[in-house]
């Protein structure tokens, strides 16, 4: 299948690639497989080089669309880079991409340099997603799974990540095939934050995502109940407006960590609209007061990463 948005995926050419981004003499990117041809040698050693130099990779998933999982990835990726950390954030929903909108990179468009795609930095933050090869935003995806993957690997194996202390990856809703070609490319997810509403509707999904992870072996970080309660512009007393406590029930039942409750707060919605995260420009609301305690377990998977990724010179990676 021959698209447009994959014509200009392809844009930058593969080159010869040495994995040599680890010293592990056991590393499984070291040794052809049986039967393996050697472009597919050369790309699981390429996949594995840029894999070696992220300390970290999280998993932003729901059961349902509409739950905030985008704006809780976006807004997690800018806390941890604003507690210091060297994070970049991927953005897999193939079919309705919204990271560029929330960080106003919507005429950003990422540029090739030695055969290499160089991610979107913001402030420190580096950014990919399928919305930057978009010719407009009314253009749909209309792709099958192995033209999803192809994408999906692309972004791991050919973009310029760097040295990282985490990747956060912004996952579509469900089970399908975007977090499996994920968890299948890593390799080793470090963890997965689930996010859902306080609504039955969307909290019996939870479950669904917990068993994905648990029969792909990605530990559960845990889960963060979204819209929990309406935050007060004025006052900043919380009401709860809609049912609350579904997902700490549910995590609970799971037996699973239970992240947090993040409020609904008018300043979100702008903050999203206007390309800005929330966390970072509205420090007194309560909404940015709770994702900083969700976050704490988060940076707490690796606590010294000054000395876990040295820094290092490389050709544009």
């Amino acid at each position: 299948m021959n698209t447009p948005h994959q014509k200009k995926l392809d844009r930058a050419p593969l080159k010869e690639s040495t994995c040599d981004a680890c010293k592990d003499s056991s590393c499984s990117a070291r040794t052809r497989q049986s039967g393996e041809s050697d472009q597919d040698f050369q790309d699981r050693r390429r996949l594995q080089e840029r894999l070696c130099r992220i300390r970290s990779k999280i998993l932003v998933m729901s059961g349902k669309g509409g739950v905030g999982k985008s704006t809780v990835a976006v807004n997690l990726a800018v806390a941890l880079k604003l507690a210091g950390k060297r994070v970049g954030l991927l953005d897999v929903d193939i079919h309705g991409p919204s990271i560029p909108t929330m960080l106003g990179l919507e005429n950003r468009s990422p540029e090739g340099d030695q055969g290499q795609l160089l991610p979107i930095d913001v402030e420190g933050l580096k950014v990919m997603s399928l919305g930057f090869f978009l010719r407009n935003p009314d253009e749909a995806v209309i792709w099958r799974g192995p033209l999803k993957m192809g994408a999906i690997k692309q972004f791991l194996k050919d973009v310029a990540w760097g040295d990282l202390d985490f990747l956060v990856v912004d996952s579509p809703p469900g089970t399908g095939d975007e977090p499996l070609s994920v968890c299948q490319l890593i390799g080793r997810v470090d963890g997965a934050v689930i996010v859902t509403t306080p609504q039955k509707v969307a909290a019996v999904d939870v479950r669904k995502s917990i068993t994905f992870c648990r029969e792909l072996k990605v530990p559960v970080i845990g889960v963060v109940e979204n819209m929990s309660g309406f935050a007060c512009p004025h006052c900043g007393a919380l009401t709860p407006i809609l049912r609350t406590g579904g997902g700490q029930r549910i995590a609970l039942d799971m037996n699973v960590p239970f992240l947090g409750s993040i409020p609904i707060d008018p300043q979100i919605a702008v903050c999203c609209d206007e390309g800005r995260p929330f966390i970072q420009h509205t420090a007194d609301s309560p909404a940015t007061a709770k994702l900083r305690d969700i976050i704490r377990p988060i940076e707490a998977l690796a606590p010294d990463f000054s000395t876990a990724i040295p820094a290092r010179k490389s050709k544009g990676g």
